[in-house]
């Protein structure tokens, strides 16, 4: 035991082992750094080849570009990630091919466990690889809705306008609307009372819609007046519809309101107000007992 100990105490003191120690742990911190100057160089070169890409007659949507170049820069980091690691192991004198080998039979045993984890894979390469929506994209899934901030091959982060970041498994991912493939329609309802002239009032509007094109840039056609839309008890209806820009009705919609609603001023069309009737059973018979003592 005693010389065991005292081998061991010769060991730990001598010269060798701390220069082994020393160049053991030059080696780790170089591979960090250069694992670091790896991930960076390859990001800025990842980043380069789609802005050369933009020159090129064959473009794909920037809404794919940057869901790609994410995707491209995640699986650069995992794959740089795990070599360094492997490096750092075998700096530390451990057996890597045992320790691969083992890994292949307990990634097969775990694939068959996790059966979630391969479904969230599956389920997030066939989103890219179909287009079902792209970063920047605002998108209901299921109660979230929001817009894509980034597409993982295991979970999707969709981004509240109010802040909120939901990140949601790929594989829970079944219905999918995408707002932001196809132009978006504003509506706007406009109220004239009944004692206003309805032809005038359309006239009045038609006119302002042909003048906004030039005005709002999210326009893609004129609005569009398409006549009464309700009778309500106390006005009369107009509806206006507008096609605009992926998910820019919101906004349009607000400024046509203020539009219409100045220019009516400026025409002197009053805005309807609720009215209430007043019915009195009381004085409807005095009324019809003075007409019998008439007659």
């Amino acid at each position: 035991m005693k010389k065991e100990l005292n081998e061991f105490l010769e060991k730990i003191l001598s010269d060798e082992f701390w220069i082994l120690m020393g160049q053991g742990f030059l080696k780790i911190l170089a591979i960090i750094l250069l694992t670091g100057v790896v991930i960076r160089i390859g990001r800025l070169a990842i980043r380069n080849i789609f802005k050369v890409r933009t020159r090129s007659p064959l473009r794909i949507s920037e809404r794919r570009e940057a869901t790609l170049m994410k995707l491209l820069e995640n699986i650069l980091s995992y794959v740089v990630y795990f070599i360094a690691f492997i490096m750092i192991l075998s700096t530390l004198t451990i057996n890597v091919t045992g320790i691969l080998a083992g890994a292949g039979i307990a990634g097969l045993a775990i694939g068959f466990g996790a059966q979630n984890l391969v479904r969230d894979v599956i389920t997030g390469f066939f989103i890219i690889f179909e287009d079902q929506f792209s970063v920047g994209d605002h998108v209901r899934v299921g109660q979230f809705e929001g817009t894509v901030e980034e597409i993982g091959l295991r979970t999707t982060k969709i981004k509240n306008w109010t802040g909120e970041l939901h990140i949601l498994p790929n594989g829970s991912i079944t219905e999918v609307t995408n707002f932001s493939l196809h132009n978006s329609i504003a509506i706007v309802d406009v109220s004239i009372a009944y004692e206003g002239d309805i032809e005038r009032a359309e006239k009045i509007i038609s006119d302002l819609l042909e003048t906004l094109p030039a005005k709002y840039e999210d326009l893609v056609n004129p609005p569009e007046l398409l006549g009464v839309h309700t009778l309500n008890a106390s006005e009369v209806v107009l509806r206006v519809v507008a096609e605009t820009l992926p998910m820019r009705h919101f906004g349009v919609a607000r400024m046509l309101r203020k539009d219409i609603k100045i220019c009516l001023d400026e025409h002197g069309m009053d805005v309807p107000y609720p009215r209430l009737v007043m019915y009195s059973r009381h004085e409807e018979e005095l009324n019809k007992r003075k007409q019998l003592g008439k007659e």
